[in-house]
């Protein structure tokens, strides 16, 4: 038994010797054949890098909400095409502070409920010595709870009291990035800031969070709601952070909000809600619902390139037949069976598919992983469809690789050495 194992094994590295040398002999012919699988590999594991490095950032960031935290907000964080839903989520009421605040007190099943309000466009930071920022920060209007759901984590100093937060006082909390910019070499807690010709103290800093799908978390000044109501008006919308009390109660958590949201916001029995409640798993959803057509299309189109590349392969292994026809002939003249003489042609086959399969993979992962640079997130490697894609070349390999190898391995090998 030992023995005939060790001649299977002996034969088989022998085939694969044999091709390699094969494949090494004809150079150009070989790199322009594998060169097709690669291209129809390399577009799939690319667009699945990249889809993978884009749901890593989602998931980094609606991480930073906390644990068992969802939120509301006027509108969904991906938006169709349609422009009948577009027109209707524009004519969406803002959600009102009034309404923020009735979830606060209604909710019986939330932990925290927070609150905030943003003011976008980009704003500078100046200081009295004249340091000042791009104008790019972002400020936001917070009450105490909203630090919580946030996940945001004081530094240094400290969170504003109730009594700060209750008279609108003019104190700030500034992310990293803002601090990097205007007090690169002194502590910023105690300073005094200008935004938008309002004077602010600076009481506290925010721990360093990074950057999310191309933007900066630490890019933003905290201010008190009410503060920011009086400087940029009441008629602003808001976004409703809630953290459940466990994650057994999130569900009910989730049902619980939006009962309580139809109800203030006057939302009719049998009418979809007039606001989105989103969580990690709902987002994660809604991205890959958002992009599966485009992922659909770049397999389709993958798959054509590699059924492309299969045929490329038989006929080069075709051509292979034919000007090895001599050499074939030696062979199965000195005692080569036609197992033999099949193995070695369906292994040239294999190693032309595999070889342009590694290199797709390889050029695949590497720009996907683009994205991981320009957006700041964690690199990623779609294990999966490494594996789909080598399983894919393999069959590929196989599938065009038989009918040569079955027409060289069925050669008279007098025939073949009269050929010329």
């Amino acid at each position: 038994m030992s023995q005939v194992i060790e001649t299977i094994v002996h034969e088989l590295r022998e085939s694969l010797t044999m091709a390699l040398v094969a494949l090494r002999v004809n150079k150009l012919r070989s790199i322009l054949t594998l060169l097709g699988i690669a291209v129809g590999v390399f577009s799939i594991i690319a667009v699945m890098t990249a889809m993978g490095v884009l749901i890593n950032g989602i998931e980094s960031g609606i991480s930073q909400l906390g644990a068992n935290t969802f939120q509301v907000q006027r509108t969904p964080n991906f938006h169709s095409g349609d422009p009948k839903e577009r027109a209707k989520i524009r004519k969406r009421k803002n959600i009102e502070y009034s309404q923020g605040l009735v979830v606060k007190d209604k909710s019986t099943l939330a932990k925290a409920v927070g609150l905030e309000a943003w003011v976008t466009g980009g704003k500078i930071v100046t200081t009295p010595t004249g340091q000042k920022t791009n104008p790019n920060v972002t400020i936001v209007g917070e009450d105490i709870e909203g630090f919580i759901t946030n996940n945001w984590i004081i530094n240094e100093g400290r969170l504003f009291t109730s009594n700060e937060l209750s008279s609108g006082r003019m104190v700030a909390i500034l992310g990293n990035q803002v601090i990097n910019k205007i007090f690169p070499k002194i502590d910023p807690v105690g300073q005094q800031i200008r935004i938008d010709g309002q004077e602010y103290q600076v009481i506290g800093t925010i721990e360093p969070k990074g950057g999310m799908l191309g933007g900066d978390q630490d890019n933003l000044v905290a201010i008190p709601l009410p503060t920011l109501f009086n400087v940029y008006g009441k008629d602003r919308d808001i976004h409703i952070m809630v953290q459940s009390t466990s994650r057994e109660t999130f569900d009910d958590c989730i049902e619980q909000v939006r009962g309580i949201l139809r109800t203030s916001r006057q939302v009719e029995p049998g009418e979809e809600d007039d606001f989105y409640v989103f969580s990690n798993d709902s987002m994660i959803e809604q991205f890959n619902d958002f992009t599966k057509y485009a992922r659909l299309g770049i397999m389709l189109i993958s798959a054509i390139a590699l059924i492309a590349a299969g045929v490329g392969i038989m006929n080069i292994m075709l051509v292979s037949v034919t000007e090895r026809t001599r050499e074939i002939g030696i062979r199965k003249a000195i005692g080569a069976r036609r197992n033999n003489i099949l193995t070695q042609f369906i292994f040239e086959a294999i190693v032309l598919s595999e070889l342009g399969g590694i290199i797709g993979i390889a050029i695949g992962i590497a720009s996907g992983n683009i994205l991981a640079i320009v957006f700041e997130v964690p690199p990623v490697i779609p294990w999966d469809w490494v594996v789909i894609g080598f399983l894919a070349c393999s069959l590929i390999g196989v599938t065009f690789g038989v009918y040569p190898a079955w027409k060289a391995s069925n050669l008279d090998p007098i025939e073949a050495l009269r050929y010329e």
